[in-house]
């Protein structure tokens, strides 16, 4: 799951599903999020209770192993970035749509009022994303804080990644350099935004998907559909210049590639996105047994 988690596209929560843990993951979650509201409330006594229940031979592990991998996965995706902007795109693009096409199929049934939620939501963020200037080298504290929260609420969801909502709000390459760099200041300010959003998300995003799982749905496609724009056609998510130094790309602009850069992102991105769909398949099967 931490690897799943360093690259866009690939959710966290698909390879819970497809280890067979994913309700025991998401119930330990949510104890730990009560927890944590009782804290905050003084209610030491209910929070200590609260802990106790927490499946922690589960948590406890998991964390272990993923903050791991992240650690050493961070280094070589950093310098892939800059040495290979072009072809980490095109990977990334393939993970995303193929993230994209498993959150499609989890739609029971579609209307045209979900169509419009999709399209209005991928339509906005598109043209929202269109005002980014480029990755954001040197965020705030308060930017990073805000991330950490928004972005760990992808862990709980199958077919939406961390990474990839880090990827469209510029912040992928900086929190890379974080962990890479053990930018321990950083770090805690992000670690801290974490804790915070899964403890008011984590029930609220379970609470949202059981009462009203279609529109929620859409909006999460929509979400992603229009944050497609971070990889247009690539690499404006991470910013490049081109091989002969005489153009720049920069954030979310919709330039296409110059001349004899589209071979390797293209064969990147079927690749990545036939490991997307066979690990759908491994899920889906480990599901049924």
């Amino acid at each position: 799951m931490g690897a799943a988690n360093t690259v866009p596209g690939v959710s966290g929560g698909t390879l819970a599903l497809m280890f067979g843990f994913y309700e025991r993951l998401i119930n330990a979650l949510r104890d730990g999020a009560h927890a944590a509201t009782q804290v905050l409330r003084g209610d030491l006594k209910g929070a200590l209770a609260s802990l106790k229940a927490v499946e922690w031979s589960l948590l406890l592990p998991l964390l272990v192993g993923a903050g791991a991998v992240v650690i050493a996965v961070a280094g070589p995706l950093e310098r892939s970035l800059e040495t290979h902007p072009e072809n980490m795109a095109g990977l990334f693009l393939g993970l995303v749509i193929g993230s994209l096409i498993i959150s499609w199929r989890l739609m029971p049934t579609w209307n045209p009022r979900l169509l419009a939620v999709v399209t209005l939501v991928g339509t906005s963020v598109f043209a929202g994303l269109g005002w980014q200037n480029g990755p954001l080298n040197d965020p705030s504290p308060l930017l990073l804080f805000a991330a950490g929260a928004i972005a760990i609420c992808a862990m709980i969801l199958p077919g939406l990644s961390g990474s990839f909502l880090l990827l469209m709000f510029g912040l992928y390459e900086a929190v890379l350099t974080m962990v890479d760099q053990r930018l321990m200041g950083d770090l805690v300010i992000f670690g801290f935004g974490a804790a915070l959003g899964l403890a008011a998300f984590a029930t609220l995003l379970s609470r949202l998907l059981k009462r009203h799982h279609d529109p929620m749905l859409a909006v999460l496609l929509g979400l992603m559909l229009g944050s497609l724009r971070v990889l247009w056609p690539w690499p404006h998510g991470v910013g490049y210049t081109s091989p002969n130094d005489t153009q720049t790309f920069d954030g979310t602009g919709l330039q296409w590639p110059t001349q004899g850069t589209t071979l390797w992102p293209l064969l990147l991105a079927g690749g990545a996105l036939m490991v997307v769909l066979g690990v759908d398949a491994l899920a889906s099967r480990q599901n049924k047994a």
